[in-house]
């Protein structure tokens, strides 16, 4: 349990771990506290064996509307500038990094504006479920400046390249129900639904297999850089991995006895 002033909480409930932007104030805009709480948070999730999915959210109207720039009229020079952004960029790179290679499910819970940092973050998670009054964008462009936050990893591999740019520089605005259309989300939800059906989704996959979710993401998300022969070597490793565990073998002898499966992660 996070400190509830601190500008990223950390909540547990058995198998789900919450990772939760707390600064409502300012729509959770990530400032270099944020970034760097985000960060622990996501070294936290990592190293706790006991959590079988994460949720990503934010507290107040919206998810978060991108990163703080009112820290930049604090800095007098270029050089200023640049290395603040670092001190930003870095910590949520990293915290990044540890979520796309979790071998668990990492769901991303959107509501309100879901701009800039915000909108990055939730593209590079497993599963996004979005209230239906949320707004998209990306809006570097029109701070003259350029992506971050994976998002120019992730979007070209959700939309294709040619819809990447056309989102990338001309920062429009997207409804929920066209982020829905173009599978920038897996899900619409009615706003007063949200908490309720990110949670049923979460526990849904707490309750599945969680080693070889593992493996199923690392495949999907290493495929578009292998060639066929190595990934079919992949799958057939991955596989084979899986077959070693004891989810395995309750998944197996429930299909062959027809019943519900009750898997324990292992």
């Amino acid at each position: 349990m996070s400190d509830l002033n601190s500008p990223v909480l950390l909540r547990s409930d058995g198998p789900i771990a919450r990772i939760i932007f707390n600064r409502p104030k300012v729509l959770n805009a990530l400032d270099r506290a944020a970034a760097q709480g985000f960060l622990a948070a996501c070294r936290s999730v990592a190293s706790d064996p006991d959590n079988r999915v994460v949720i990503v959210a934010g507290e107040g109207r919206a998810f978060m509307a991108g990163g703080d720039i009112s820290v930049f009229t604090d800095s007098v020079s270029p050089s200023e500038i640049s290395a603040h952004v670092r001190t930003l960029i870095e910590p949520l790179h990293e915290g990044l990094e540890i979520l796309t290679s979790l071998p668990r499910p990492v769901i991303a819970s959107l509501h309100g504006a879901v701009a800039g940092a915000g909108w990055s973050i939730a593209l590079a998670t497993d599963f996004a479920i979005a209230a239906d009054n949320t707004v998209f964008t990306l809006a570097y462009s029109k701070l003259g400046t350029s992506l971050d936050g994976s998002s120019s990893w992730s979007l070209p591999r959700l939309v294709g390249l040619r819809k990447a740019m056309e989102i990338a520089m001309l920062s429009d605005t997207y409804q929920a129900s066209e982020a829905l259309r173009l599978g920038l989300v897996n899900r619409l939800v009615p706003a007063a639904d949200l908490t309720g059906e990110t949670d049923r989704l979460a526990r849904r996959l707490a309750e599945g297999p969680t080693f070889a979710y593992g493996k199923i993401k690392a495949l999907l998300r290493d495929s578009l850089h292998n060639t066929l022969h190595r990934q079919l070597i992949a799958e057939a490793d991955a596989f084979s991995e899986c077959a070693k565990t004891g989810d395995f073998v309750e998944g197996v002898t429930a299909f062959l006895g027809k019943r519900a499966a009750k898997f324990s992660g292992t």
